[in-house]
């Protein structure tokens, strides 16, 4: 579901539309409705498959509707009363077995009812999430953008969980898996499938009084026709949910050949990367962020800690720091388009860092707490938001420098480098899909952080 430009379109046309059309008349069957106004293709789409407007639409136009018993989850496929029935051993930290063997046992199945849908993805070969590149291609086109890392801790977690739960349950029930057919190769790609296609209905908090743990959980499914459209951050469709059926609606008028997007939710480019294998061309994610590891501020505020009484003072304010659950040693303080989108765990964490031993011998006793307090929420939204840096006291804007200059040193290249590829349009061109992505990733954080250098800068 990439949101850049197409290539021409290579191999047999009837290859292409074969399965679209497949679907088309199984959508008819199972009676999802689709607008007369749009139409799905493969020419003129930012990626893939992908919805346009014949003519123009309006505002509040409902372009397909699809009734509950056509999506596919663990309540509709048909192993639904094995998958219920071995529901407490199927339990694992992502939640998404049960849907995951749905799908192993209905992408195989020649019977499927949703096989014209499903064959849509002959072997998953287009989908791209960073979890198919090589750890060399990571290391090299990703290092600083966080992905790798995410990465590394999806492919243990995929194959823990494949070892631990599925295969045991999968061999319970040789009558409808097989390990050799349904193995770990064809998990992973199915978890890709469902990171990049799934969809989760909002759950609605009506019941406040009622334990969390007694709420069912807020499970993925797949939604044909809904997987069709692509993303943008300034999408012109969303998807509503009825008791009845879901709907895909405009949310603004559609010219005439537009595409229609629809959208994931605010996620900047590495999480797009990262869950869908695609990045939103920079600059126009206006939903980007920056990440600054908790402990690279650290790191910046024992650069200046001299002395061996300071880095005594410095280890004291962390571990008081982490006592107060304020940082943790993965945690990360995140920026956006407008400043600092964690702002209250890193208001904590400078004025901390920069107390006075005095100051900080009286915070501790107080265990955090000062009488005098008058920082509340606004205010630290306001100091921490790119408007705000500036005015900030040369101690807090020298620890920001210093953090978000080492933490532009950890990427393989500088931004001016990246900056001058993403001007050339010749060498833009030139670069493969994920050089091209990434570049995106790696461009949108960057300009950011050099962001926060500008406004942060030390007074010569």
């Amino acid at each position: 579901m990439a949101t850049e430009a197409k290539r021409p379109k290579t191999g047999d046309e009837k290859c292409v539309l074969e399965p679209l059309n497949n679907f088309l008349l199984w959508c008819e069957s199972v009676q999802l409705t689709l607008s007369d106004k749009v139409y799905l293709s493969k020419e003129g789409t930012a990626a893939e498959y992908g919805m346009l407007a014949k003519e123009d639409i309006e505002e509040g136009h409902v372009l397909f509707s699809i009734p509950r018993d056509a999506l596919l989850h663990q309540g509709t496929t048909k192993v639904k009363k094995v998958l219920e029935e071995g529901k407490k051993c199927l339990e694992s930290a992502s939640g998404w077995v049960p849907l995951l063997l749905s799908l192993l046992y209905e992408y195989t199945s020649s019977t499927s009812h949703w096989k014209p849908y499903l064959s849509l993805w002959p072997n998953f070969r287009t989908l791209d999430q960073p979890m198919f590149w090589s750890e060399n291609e990571r290391d090299k086109l990703l290092k600083g953008t966080g992905i790798p890392e995410s990465v590394i801790t999806d492919l243990r977690k995929l194959q823990d969980e494949y070892n631990s739960v599925v295969l045991p349950f999968i061999k319970s029930h040789p009558d409808l898996w097989d390990p050799e057919k349904h193995n770990l190769e064809l998990y992973k790609s199915l978890v890709a499938f469902v990171m990049a296609y799934s969809f989760q209905e909002p759950v609605e908090d009506d019941d406040e009084d009622e334990d969390d743990d007694e709420k069912e959980p807020n499970l993925p499914m797949m939604v044909p026709m809904a997987d069709m459209l692509n993303h943008i951050s300034k999408h012109n469709a969303n998807l509503e949910y009825t008791p009845e059926c879901l709907k895909m609606v405009s949310i603004r008028r559609i010219r005439k050949g537009e595409e229609v997007f629809n959208t994931y939710g605010q996620m900047a480019n590495w999480q797009l990367l990262h869950m869908y294998g695609f990045a939103e061309p920079f600059p126009n994610n206006i939903n980007d962020t920056a990440d600054i590891k908790m402990a690279t501020v650290y790191k910046a505020a024992a650069q200046v800690a001299g002395s061996e009484a300071d880095q005594q003072l410095l280890e004291d304010k962390w571990k008081m720091l982490c006592e107060m659950e304020v940082v943790g040693e993965k945690g990360v303080f995140i920026f956006g388009q407008s400043g600092s989108l964690t702002y209250h765990e890193l208001y904590t964490t400078i004025k901390v860092l920069c107390m006075s031993s005095q100051i900080f011998e009286d915070f501790r006793e107080n265990e955090g707490w000062e009488e005098d307090d008058e920082d509340d929420d606004n205010k630290m939204e306001q100091d921490l938001s790119f408007e705000g840096l500036a005015g900030l006291s040369e101690g807090w804007k020298r620890l920001l420098y210093a953090a978000a200059t080492m933490t532009l040193d950890s990427y393989n290249e500088d931004v001016e480098t990246d900056r001058r590829l993403m001007e050339d349009q010749r060498a833009l061109a030139e670069l493969s899909s994920r050089e091209r992505r990434a570049l995106y990733v790696r461009l949108g954080q960057k300009n950011i952080l050099q962001r926060i250098q500008q406004l942060t800068k030390p007074a010569s």
